[in-house]
């Protein structure tokens, strides 16, 4: 298949679903000699944070000289952005020849009913960034967890860290309805003796956590365990922060903006001090250039300059509350915000974050099966109905925005990651 072939193949894949569970990947895995298990890894769960979490991870070991894998999800722009060395995507002709080779393994399994389903769009990238990393001869990989953890096809791996960053309701008809039930689901990431990096702080959820871990005889390591142990000096753009570990103190100011981003960056400090200590001796200065240094977009993402256009895919409420305290902290409100997100989000609470903030609201959609319509949208939040236009097209959307700005407000693109990539897409070289 050539690459075009090979997304036309994604997207009658993607039309499966989703299903939970490991045997498929498992058993793909083992047809091709587990090469996930050449190279060490770091498995990165939890609700919010995952994606930035695993980029200052890799961003540091990859200062250090060693060869870093990354898989994360959702992209942004191109499915290339799922699987990097370092921050260099996998090219088309990798991609491309890896996944017709994939593709035939698992129709040949199929055939030899050795598999029971066809391999889901997000486990068919899992394994796809495995066989990748393998090939490429990676020294370690930094694994984004999709969706909970127990059942996540990135759940094969034996990490050298599991680390899991914040949890908060989100996916609750398929991992719990309470923090402790979701807290439960990525747990699973845990192994017997195998460092946890935790920056949950629900209490419900943390309680849970530490439980598990307990049982597991995996150390744990809570990031926020003490008043003292993070703290903000503030500024006006950009944060400043403290850290304090049992290994010392760190003082740095985050490449990615926002408090949520500080403690993101924290979170990746303490695992890089879990992994010097098992695995290869890292610096500090080298973590600390790591944090000041990482490059994640679509969070938090300065688009542009004039008109000041901020681009981030909050998309549940912890991130939204997230990006209100920077907006009110950091830049001039009422601002235009450009708002959509998936129909199967709280959208009434997260427009009772957001809305507040806006001179006007413009509600569109992106280009995906579970986007909310902008009817929709307006008529679960009818209490900001004088603030509201509807633009399905996000173009238009987008270019109402920065006319109505006129310079003098700041645009906010917000509700979901889907919607970030398809403003890139569209404005590929800015406004």
């Amino acid at each position: 298949m050539n690459f075009q072939q090979c997304l036309r193949y994604l997207e009658e894949v993607q039309k499966l679903g989703v299903k939970f569970g490991l045997d498929n990947v498992r058993t793909v895995l083992e047809s091709l000699h587990f090469p996930h298990f050449h190279y060490p890894s770091i498995l990165v769960a939890g609700t919010n944070g995952k994606g930035s979490v695993c980029a200052v991870i890799t961003r540091i070991l990859s200062l250090h000289g060693f060869r870093v894998g990354l898989f994360t999800s959702p992209h942004l722009v191109s499915v290339r952005e799922r699987i990097r060395i370092g921050d260099t995507l996998i090219s088309k002709k990798a991609f491309s020849h890896r996944l017709t080779f994939l593709k035939d393994k698992i129709e040949a399994l199929i055939h030899a009913k050795k598999l029971q389903h066809h391999p889901t769009y997000f486990e068919i990238l899992s394994l796809l960034a495995f066989l990748s990393f393998k090939r490429e001869k990676v020294d370690i990989a930094v694994l984004e967890v999709g969706m909970g953890g127990r059942f996540d096809a990135t759940n094969v791996v034996l990490p050298l860290v599991s680390v899991i960053t914040t949890i908060s309701p989100e996916h609750q008809k398929t991992l719990g309805e309470t923090s402790g039930q979701i807290a439960f689901e990525k747990s699973g990431i845990m192994r017997p003796d195998v460092p946890v990096v935790c920056g949950a702080e629900d209490p419900e959820a943390l309680a849970v956590l530490q439980e598990r871990a307990e049982e597991l005889g995996a150390p744990f390591t809570n990031v926020f365990d003490k008043k003292d142990s993070f703290q903000e000096c503030r500024e006006r753009l950009r944060r400043g922060f403290l850290l304090r570990t049992s290994k010392g103190a760190y003082s740095f100011s985050p490449s990615l903006l926002g408090v949520h981003q500080g403690k993101n960056a924290a979170i990746a400090i303490v695992a890089a001090e879990h992994i010097s200590r098992i695995w290869k001796n890292l610096s500090q200065s080298r973590i600390l250039r790591g944090v000041e240094t990482t490059r994640w977009d679509g969070r938090l993402e300065l688009f542009s300059e004039n008109p000041l256009v901020l681009l981030d895919g909050a998309h549940n409420e912890e991130s939204a509350q997230a990006l209100k305290a920077y907006i009110q902290d950091s830049v001039s409100t009422p601002v235009i915000l450009v708002f959509a997100l998936m129909r199967d989000k709280k959208i009434e609470k997260m427009a009772d974050v957001l809305f507040p903030l806006a001179e006007r609201v413009i509600l569109t959609r992106f280009p995906y099966f579970r986007s909310a319509a902008p009817e929709e949208i307006q008529k679960r939040t009818r209490k900001f109905r004088n603030k509201m236009v509807l633009e399905s097209d996000v173009f238009k959307a987008v270019q109402r925005a920065v006319r109505e700005a006129n310079k003098q407000k700041t645009v906010v693109v917000a509700g979901s990651l889907f919607l970030v990539g398809e403003v890139k897409k569209l404005f590929p070289d800015g406004l």
